[in-house]
């Protein structure tokens, strides 16, 4: 005989949002076996930075944002996502607040190679 699954509740992630007061600062929601699902809110300019072991999707809940590369440059509307590659130098930038979500390994930093104030080293979960 099997032991049957716990029920799990659905998580609003929208409702999330309203959990997270500074941009910058993302916030675990889950977690699906080894990575985080977060939710930011941004606005301004993150540092240049690359993550040289994980890859990180950016999916705009809310605004627009612009991912720079050092080649050019991803225009994210809602609903729209974008990866970055491992190992590829970027530059996260909202002119307006935007809401995104965030998967990426758990152990990944929000400034990647870079470390400084905006750095998340222990996401809050929320």
């Amino acid at each position: 005989m099997t032991t049957p699954l716990p029920v799990q509740v659905p998580i609003d992630v929208l409702a999330q949002f309203r959990r997270v007061t500074d941009y910058w600062s993302p916030k675990v929601v889950t977690r699906v076996n080894d990575q985080y699902v977060k939710v930011a809110r941004l606005l301004g300019e993150m540092d240049w930075h690359s993550h040289a072991d994980e890859d990180e999707l950016f999916w705009v809940v809310r605004g627009r944002m612009r991912l720079e590369f050092r080649n050019g440059a991803a225009e994210l509307s809602a609903g729209q996502c974008c990866v970055v590659p491992r190992g590829v130098e970027h530059h996260p930038v909202a002119e307006e607040e935007c809401w995104i979500v965030l998967i990426e390994p758990k152990g990944t930093l929000n400034t990647g190679n870079v470390v400084g104030e905006r750095t998340v080293a222990a996401p809050e979960r929320i």
